[in-house]
């Protein structure tokens, strides 16, 4: 590589780095706001709050990386355009594919890093993080309830216990489950046990009885029972804590051969294929950004003419770029045939970028049209300003 490509290397790598960290941490921010919870309501310590809140990491930095490509290279042609190098270059002879390699370098390092974010290290802290959270589950009820306390771990539910053993049996336990309005439940067992089987997490209850209450005016339900368990996966009713792996929790090599005996792929298959293909066109977008940020303000401009413009352009082009892919994952999700759109979006992106600054990178003249165009603009905005400078010369 030339000094010059070496020096727009350093400059670009340099800002990609400190983009993604601040981004990464700002909604790191966000997440770990929202599992605020973890610390107060259930009673974890720091540790585990940071490391369920890391574990989401790879995921973001999947998500956040190309648009840290992005605004690299707008930042970097932005800052050679105005310390006047991109003129330089230009007339040195240099084409608009000088600048594009060093940029474009920065992008195939960013793509590798999502290959390996996707295929390896996402699965694998997806995975660590639903542990994370089912130990957490685990410890709601065996560590966090206090004896001779109502303990809400959400609403509608309420817990109680009298005492708990040196062995963590919970006696006197009195739960109350009111969170389905048309049949509450509240049980009553001498002793109660966590019980933790695989990926699911029981709370087993010992002689006690269960009484239910249907609708309005009906006569309660009673049910007595010996043993009783409750699952207390339950507790967190959301589509993400389902026993079943979700997609992004599984492998590359799980997704190219799934198990057909897996509970959510009998349901919907199509989500893995998506995932699958997702993950393979996901790298795709940094290489993209790169051409699109080129063909948008990778042309020498002087320093009287105004580029906020071009960088505008080609920001939005890029955002829309990528909302078109996600859509298509979406689509995916529920029609097989969305899947080519998830490749053809970004190679499309990639050639018409490609094209346009071969095509740019010529001065060409102005057209006619435009020219006729400007002319009238700049005629009818005299005609309008006319009677304010005659105003303005008879004040004097």
């Amino acid at each position: 590589m030339s000094i010059l490509g070496r020096y727009i290397f350093k400059q670009s790598i340099g800002a990609v780095v400190l983009i993604l960290v601040s981004l990464t941490s700002v909604t790191w921010i966000g997440v770990a706001l929202r599992q605020i919870d973890v610390m107060t309501s259930q009673g974890q310590d720091a540790a585990v709050f940071l490391q369920l809140t890391a574990l989401a990491l790879p995921s973001l930095i999947g998500f956040i990386a190309p648009f840290a490509v992005l605004m690299s290279c707008l930042h970097v042609i932005n800052r050679l355009s105005g310390d006047s190098e991109l003129i330089i270059m230009t007339a040195s002879g240099a084409p608009t594919w000088r600048l594009v390699r060093p940029l474009m370098l920065t992008a195939v390092l960013c793509a590798l890093s999502l290959v390996l974010i996707n295929h390896l290290v996402g699965p694998w802290a997806n995975r660590a993080l639903r542990e994370g959270a089912m130990q957490v589950r685990t410890e709601l009820i065996s560590q966090v309830l206090q004896p001779g306390r109502f303990n809400a771990p959400e609403p509608g539910l309420t817990i109680h216990i009298r005492d708990r053993a040196s062995d963590g049996q919970l006696l006197g336990l009195l739960m109350h489950d009111s969170r389905d309005p048309t049949q509450v439940s509240s049980y009553l067992a001498e002793s109660g046990y966590i019980v933790k089987q695989d990926t699911s997490v029981y709370l087993l209850m010992q002689k006690g009885t269960i009484i239910r209450t249907g609708a309005a005016g009906a006569p309660p339900d009673l049910v007595a029972f010996d043993r009783y368990a409750v699952d207390i996966n339950r507790f967190e009713q959301k589509a993400e804590q389902a026993l079943s792996l979700r997609p992004r929790e599984w492998y590359t090599s799980e997704l190219l051969a799934p198990n057909p005996q897996d509970p959510l792929y009998k349901v919907q298959p199509l989500r893995f294929a998506a995932e699958l293909h997702d993950r393979m066109s996901n790298p795709l977008y940094p290489i993209a950004f790169v051409l699109i940020a080129a063909a948008f303000a990778g042309q020498a401009q002087t320093t009287r003419q105004n580029r906020t413009q071009a960088l505008l352009f080609a920001f939005a082009t890029s955002v829309g770029v990528r909302v078109l892919g996600i859509s298509a994952v979406n689509s995916a999700n529920g029609k097989a045939g969305s899947v080519p759109s998830m490749y053809i979006i970004p190679i499309a992106a990639i050639v018409l970028s490609a094209l346009a600054i071969q095509i740019n990178m010529r001065p060409r003249r102005t057209p006619r049209v435009i020219l006729a165009f400007n002319a009238a603009l700049r005629a009818v905005g005299q005609s309008l300003t006319r009677p304010f400078r005659r105003a303005a010369q008879e004040a004097r």
